[in-house]
């Protein structure tokens, strides 16, 4: 009977890693266009996709309740002082040209990393504001993934705002892409980046493994590992749109926390808002890096982890000033220490 219920398992969890999905059709799509108004949906995703492979790329997990005394709810900070009005829009890639992490579009391969990726590429954009980009490399989604056992747990999604809290007890080491020798530790999760034919090289690999935490440079060996880690002074959520806008302008982009509905995998271009009939899959971490109004509809301005065939190259906008998707409300950034 164990036996038979062990095979039962196998088969039924065979299914479901190779379950198609319907709102990936042209079907699908075509009919999402003709009821949405703010933004277009196309094809990201080959129609023959799995259920499974989408939801393992939504890592972030959701705020915990008894986290919340530690982690503050930032509501002022005397370098706001200097902000006498917010303009209409702001793209922190404007702002800060010299920092040419912010407008960089990361890949997490198949791994729920979205947690890692986003926290440490909004911290390595601030890292560059901060040094008045005397530093101007990204930070290591490998080393936060797979040595932060607090965080979470690596490609089955983590805590973003307890990535904050391990830059400001522990720091991270700098790190490039997948197969460079760019940092200290490059990031070791190959990317799924869609050809023109529409082949998805991981729809041949199986899914990602959490790595072993390794102390030591693998990418530019010539770096000493200890000296190389960066640090935070502080860790904190922001949830109020001015004070997200504030903190932006003052100290650069910051991580952002969405739900993800079914037509979220369809975005192509202009101002996402959730379709009525679309059910939520999960919670995706992303970078925040500005706002601005586009048909008369306030928007964000977001950099995605799943590379630049998806979306607007990589980026997205999402209706702002109503918490679209819970997008106001699971913030998380922190203030660089700069020595």
């Amino acid at each position: 009977m164990v036996r038979i219920l062990v095979l039962i398992s196998v088969i039924l969890f065979s299914i479901y890693q190779s379950e198609q999905v319907h709102f990936l059709s042209d079907n699908y799509i075509e009919k999402l266009n003709e009821k949405i108004s703010t933004w277009k949906a196309g094809k990201n995703f080959p129609a023959d996709t799995s259920i499974l492979h989408l939801k393992k790329l939504l890592g972030s997990k959701r705020r915990e309740k008894n986290y919340l005394d530690t982690a503050p709810f930032k509501t002022d900070d005397p370098a706001y002082a200097n902000i006498t009005n917010i303009p209409e829009s702001f793209d922190a890639r404007e702002q800060w040209k010299h920092c040419e992490t912010i407008g960089h579009i990361p890949d997490q391969g198949q791994c729920g990393t979205c947690w890692a990726v986003s926290t440490t590429s909004a911290f390595a954009d601030r890292m560059c504001i901060a040094t008045e980009g005397k530093f101007n490399h990204l930070l290591s989604a490998e080393e936060l993934g797979f040595c932060c056992a607090e965080c979470g747990n690596g490609c089955d999604g983590g805590y973003p705002i307890r990535a904050w809290e391990y830059f400001s007890t522990h720091g991270v080491v700098t790190g490039g892409d997948y197969d460079t020798k760019e940092g200290c530790q490059p990031y070791k999760v190959a990317p799924c980046e869609v050809d023109e034919k529409g082949y998805n090289p991981c729809d041949e690999r199986p899914f990602e493994q959490n790595h072993k935490c390794i102390k030591q440079c693998y990418g530019n060996s010539t770096i000493d590992y200890e000296k190389d880690h960066v640090y935070t002074k502080d860790f904190y959520y922001l949830y109020d749109p001015v004070i997200i806008q504030k903190d932006i302008m003052v100290y650069g982009p910051i991580e952002a926390t969405l739900e993800v509905f079914e037509d979220f995998f369809n975005y192509k271009s202009g101002v996402y808002s959730l379709s009525s009939s679309s059910p939520m899959l999960g919670y995706h971490a992303v970078k925040l890096i500005g706002w601005g109004v586009e048909g008369g509809v306030k928007y964000w301005l977001l950099v995605n982890s799943w590379n630049t065939s998806w979306g607007d190259k990589g980026l997205f906008k999402i209706k702002r000033g109503s918490n679209e998707c819970g997008i106001e409300l699971r913030n998380s950034a922190g203030v660089p220490l700069v020595q």
